[in-house]
């Protein structure tokens, strides 16, 4: 499905909601016309047939709602690591800020450089579900700047250890900031969500009532409320891609207000 990220994420939503309700229905339609008549469905049963469709929804919304947290939790990760490797940024950018020059100026253009590149480069890449591979070039040429400054004082000595932990941290974040861009829920897990919500519709197929309408409004509000669920599934699946994709706000914000100064 990962070519729906590159559509509206409301028209995704609209095309969910209306192909399967529009699928339920034709499943109702057969249903009453070709397998009603092979049943001697009676108001008893339809007492058993509501307990166990009952027992199924509440198994099926527990499976679904689990897999929901674990993509939120996924998506919000994903943000606090982006925000986290923004943050490096910026104090790295204070630590060296404080080097002597010739070294201030060419590590503070490196990093410009870098942070440039995230912005302009690597986030439409990975909004498209390419992992960035440009950044780790300016990222070694930078270390290579701050590997070859040799402090001479205490002082020195001890911005440069809080730089080389700054970067440590901005490695580490970027590192999964990478790992996340292809982050999915496996496919075997949408069978279960789709196929799941196939048998909870198929299942309210089976009571008998007397207003042919009614029974049609019926499934198209359970069908309704289970696209909708799917759909926001669908929109937190993938953290950098789509219209809820993840921004490169973070990292804006330390470019305007730290780096352009």
């Amino acid at each position: 499905m990962s070519f729906l990220y590159d559509l509206p994420l409301w028209l995704v939503g609209v095309v969910l909601v209306v192909v399967m309700c529009g699928l339920a229905i034709l499943g109702l339609q057969v249903t009453q016309r070709r397998i009603h008549a092979h049943f001697q469905i009676t108001e008893e049963d339809g007492h058993f047939i509501s307990t166990m469709v009952h027992s199924f929804m509440v198994f099926y919304a527990l499976t679904v709602a689990m897999i929901a947290i674990t993509v939120w939790e996924t998506y919000d990760a994903a943000g606090r690591v982006a925000s986290g490797e923004a943050t490096a940024l910026g104090t790295l950018y204070r630590d060296v800020s404080a080097y002597p020059s010739p070294a201030q100026a060419q590590l503070q253009a490196a990093l410009r450089e870098y942070t440039e590149h995230v912005i302009e480069v690597a986030w439409p890449e990975q909004h498209r579900g390419i992992v960035p591979q440009g950044g780790i070039d300016r990222i070694d040429a930078f270390l290579k700047l701050l590997t070859s400054f040799e402090p001479t004082t205490e002082g020195e000595k001890i911005l440069h250890a809080e730089a080389l932990r700054a970067f440590n941290e901005l490695s580490d974040s970027r590192r999964m900031r990478l790992d996340a861009v292809q982050t999915a829920l496996p496919g075997l897990l949408w069978t279960v969500i789709f196929l799941g919500a196939a048998l909870g519709v198929a299942g309210s197929y089976f009571f008998r009532v007397r207003d042919a309408r009614l029974h049609r409004y019926l499934v198209v509000m359970l069908t309704t409320f289970i696209a909708m669920v799917i759909f926001v599934v669908f929109a937190f699946d993938r953290p950098f891609r789509g219209d809820m994709g993840i921004k490169a706000e973070p990292y804006e914000l330390v470019y305007d207000q730290l780096m352009r100064r």
